[in-house]
């Protein structure tokens, strides 16, 4: 099953993506397993294990099945002051 979804981009990941935001249809049934071929088709170098996922403004697993509209948001690690 294929999903149409809109991934949002943070900080360094923006910064490697070159773009903010972009929608697309995926394979992948997971934020984990989208996280990993975003990565794969657009060199994203962050470790996925420092990623985490927000989806409809809330923070979910990176296991978590993804549904055809979602709104994907990834966000590496960030220091705050």
């Amino acid at each position: 099953m294929s999903y149409r979804v809109t991934v949002r981009y943070f900080a360094a990941l923006r910064e490697q993506r070159g773009i903010g935001v972009e929608s697309l249809e995926t394979m992948s049934d997971t934020p984990a397993r989208l996280f990993e071929e975003m990565a794969e088709v657009h060199g994203l170098k962050l470790d996925p294990s420092l990623v985490r996922a927000a989806i409809g403004d809330e923070f979910v697993s990176m296991d978590r099945p993804l549904m055809d509209g979602d709104e994907i948001v990834f966000l590496p690690p960030m220091a705050g002051g």
